[in-house]
């Protein structure tokens, strides 16, 4: 079965569940899955339940599609993502937004727990990203194309919607949020990065790093969506003392910065 039989047959499955067919697409990212309490939820699928959907392997992800509306407005949320160091192919880790894509939604906001490699940013930070370095993890879209799904060679430059960065940087403003903005830099995991590591990756320009949203951020752009990501700093690469970074320690920090998160977002779909 090809994938865009695939994607027919999931999308075909979710729209019993997609209602008045929602605009806006959510993606969870570790720690940050009480976003749900934000959403006003109709309906909670379990991936298991859903045709061709991998299932999320990882603690701080909980494994469910989210029908419901934030601030009114008609969503759907995945409470934990899919990545590619589980051993998920590119195909698995981007399959959940191509079916957000079949039901309608135009618009997809992307949410990260990302290590600082900007050495003014300290863990709790919230920023907003503008660009990615994706040279370090594996295109989703290498291999045999399908027009009905996407051109064989999108445009990157400009993967993350200038227009809704700058209303996330309005919002944080009238809400008096420190929002940074920078370079996401993505890479497969799942070892956190070693020392020499995180200082390449700061020579090539990059203000945080992690294992996620590259590869969805390029599947949306393939196929037409407007994305909007933004990173919480749970943990800092750059500093000279001990240098140990637990799974733990990052899903703390993450919990800790939520509610600002939390008003980021809300707002964002609110004005969307």
């Amino acid at each position: 079965m090809d994938t865009y039989q695939k994607l027919q047959e999931a999308a075909a499955y979710l729209q019993q569940y997609a209602g008045k067919s929602p605009k806006v697409g959510v993606v969870l990212g570790s720690g940050l899955g009480n976003f749900v309490q934000e959403i006003e939820v109709e309906t909670a699928i379990p991936y298991d339940q859903i045709p061709h959907f991998p299932v999320s392997t990882v603690e701080g992800h909980s494994g469910k599609l989210i029908f419901g509306s934030v601030a009114g407005k008609p969503i759907i949320a995945m409470q934990g993502r899919f990545h590619f160091y589980e051993g998920y192919s590119t195909e698995d880790v981007v399959l959940p937004i191509r079916v957000m894509r079949m039901l309608g939604v135009q618009t997809l906001l992307l949410s990260n727990a990302a290590g600082g490699v900007n050495p003014a940013f300290t863990v709790g930070d919230l920023m907003v990203i503008t660009d990615h370095i994706s040279f370090a993890t594996a295109n989703p879209l290498m291999g045999p194309n399908d027009n009905r799904i996407g051109p064989r060679f999108p445009d990157m430059s400009e993967p993350y919607r200038k227009s809704l960065i700058q209303k996330a940087l309005q919002i944080g403003q009238e809400q008096n949020i420190k929002l940074h903005q920078g370079v996401y830099f993505g890479v497969t995991g799942p070892t956190f990065e070693t020392r020499a590591e995180y200082r390449l990756i700061q020579i090539l320009g990059a203000d945080t790093v992690g294992m996620s949203t590259v590869q969805e951020c390029i599947a949306a752009v393939h196929m037409g969506m407007d994305v909007f990501a933004m990173s919480v700093v749970t943990d800092l690469g750059i500093r000279d003392e001990e240098n140990v970074i637990t799974h733990e320690e990052v899903l703390q920090a993450a919990k800790a910065a939520e509610p600002h998160f939390a008003t980021i977002f809300r707002e964002l779909i609110r004005s969307i």
